[in-house]
């Protein structure tokens, strides 16, 4: 922007009240002479910072040799990046006609790039509409309009060093997702059990328990430490034993059938004998028989077994007839495969499983803190919760009491959504994130694994989480949704 004069840069500081049309005092530059009005600044549906604005020359009173160019730039919050826009031009009559005289006798253009360009009429009521725009970009969020004048026209033009704004633009947009802490119910009677497997050995065609056959005595103590554990915990009332018992598939079917019920009554009445503190009442046997469903799991454990596609074909589309099953594995070619089955896949199966179900005390304030250390899983998730409200919320230990919970109640929707919503407080939302991965796909935790997402700025995870637990007939899920793609359009570049 160079003329036959020297050029001067005009960087008038106005306040916002420039924006609302009141001019600055105690400025003698030009732009405390213009009021800004009807000034918007919009992001397009093509991703476009459009500005508009209508510049009252109404008080401006320009010199006939002077020529005033305005730079309108959008700068960002830190100052860092800025964007310049077209500019527009004001010219007082002698500086208009000269370089009108200019353009024409040299075919060239004095002010490229300006939108437009008005000859100022001193006294008079003038405006100048202004329209233009610029890619838009994330950093403009939360930035402001400057504008920037440039004199010409004048061998001393007056200095000027300050800053020039009209306000500021694209406020920045930080949506609240719907993510709420949900108030545990307490549970009146504190029921509990464990499960576990009892793989004992027995001679051929006998369901007699021998301690000292193979590895029994192992598995026998860990039956009957396993059982003292509840059985001696003042804490706990045990309220049944339930025994199941299993057989592998050799054999035929009716004899494994008789033959898992033989194993399981005597190992039900030889925990009676080990246990005499148990009340016999407590008891309970079943038995399944041959369980297919368990070699499966054992077959997929082992890759390297030839075949193993057929293997699992054969179980997988066993019908009612099992006979006619073991006989299609024993006619598989080479005959190593079945002896494989036989040998380390088949024992597996031959179990008896026992679940001890028990009843917990209520636990007061104090024995919870102690507790929570130790034993969680033996806590409610609403005495959980109120240990965790005793340190106060948003503590470190209010936090760690409800990872505890969520660790022993992996499967809680309570206490997974109390536990991640507490980290991502914290702001440790990777952890909620890792925590909520492996959860129950239940519609709250679905819609916290989308909101934790969406703090993280994983936002395409986040939008498909929301979906998914809106999908669960979660609805508030719905709404978090259209709020998240809200955003995602308003940052998009």
């Amino acid at each position: 922007m160079m003329e036959e004069h020297r050029m001067k840069k005009y960087i008038i500081s106005l306040a916002w009240v420039l924006a609302a049309g009141i001019p600055v005092l105690g400025q003698t530059s030009y732009l405390s002479e213009i009021k800004i009005v009807d000034r918007e600044v919009v992001k397009t549906s093509d991703r476009q910072a459009n500005v508009k604005m209508t510049v009252n020359l109404d008080d401006l009173d320009i010199k006939n040799q002077h020529s005033l160019c305005v730079v309108p730039v959008i700068l960002s919050a830190d100052g860092s990046q800025e964007q310049e826009l077209p500019s527009f031009v004001i010219n007082g009559k002698v500086r208009d006609r000269v370089q009108e005289r200019t353009e024409a006798f040299e075919h060239t253009d004095l002010n490229p790039g300006a939108v437009a360009k008005v000859r100022r009429k001193n006294g008079s009521s003038q405006t100048l509409d202004y329209n233009a725009s610029v890619p838009f970009k994330q950093w403009m969020i939360g930035g402001n309009l400057q504008l920037r004048g440039y004199v010409t026209g004048c061998a001393q033009c007056n200095d000027g060093d300050e800053t020039a704004t009209t306000g500021d633009i694209f406020p920045p947009m930080n949506p609240v997702y719907y993510s709420p802490f949900i108030q545990p119910k307490e549970e009146i009677v504190k029921r509990r059990s464990e499960t576990r497997s009892a793989r004992l050995q027995f001679r051929q065609d006998s369901h007699r328990i021998d301690p000292k056959f193979k590895n029994n005595r192992a598995e026998l103590d860990t039956v009957s430490n396993s059982i003292s554990l509840v059985k001696d915990n003042h804490d706990l009332t045990i309220t049944g034993i339930y025994v199941t018992g299993y057989a592998s598939p050799e054999g035929t079917f009716d004899y494994n059938m008789k033959l898992s019920e033989r194993r399981a009554k005597a190992f039900t009445e030889y925990m009676k004998d080990d246990l005499k503190g148990v009340d016999p009442q407590l008891y309970h046997v079943n038995w399944k028989g041959e369980d297919w469903a368990g070699l499966r799991e054992e077959v997929v454990k082992y890759p390297d077994l030839l075949k193993i596609d057929e293997v699992l074909n054969i179980i997988d589309n066993c019908g009612d007839d099992k006979d006619a099953c073991e006989e299609q594995l024993k006619a598989l070619v080479p005959p190593e495969i079945y002896q494989r089955l036989l040998n380390e896949m088949y024992p597996a199966v031959r179990r008896n499983e026992y679940r001890i179900e028990y009843n917990v005390r209520h636990f007061d304030l104090a024995e919870g803190k102690e507790m929570i250390k130790t034993r969680p899983d033996l806590m409610s998730v609403s005495e959980i919760q109120q240990v965790a409200d005793s340190y106060g919320k948003g503590s470190p230990e209010y936090v760690d009491c409800l990872v505890r919970g969520a660790k022993a109640y992996p499967n809680d929707v309570t206490a997974v959504n109390n536990a991640a919503l507490a980290l991502m407080e914290a702001n440790r939302t990777d952890e909620a994130i890792r925590l909520l991965e492996n959860a129950p796909a239940e519609g709250e935790l679905l819609n916290m694994k989308g909101a934790a997402y969406a703090k993280a700025g994983n936002l395409e995870k986040a939008a498909q989480a929301f979906s998914e637990a809106q999908a669960k007939g979660y609805s508030q899920a719905g709404e978090n949704l259209s709020l998240l793609k809200q955003y995602m359009d308003y940052m998009a570049e």
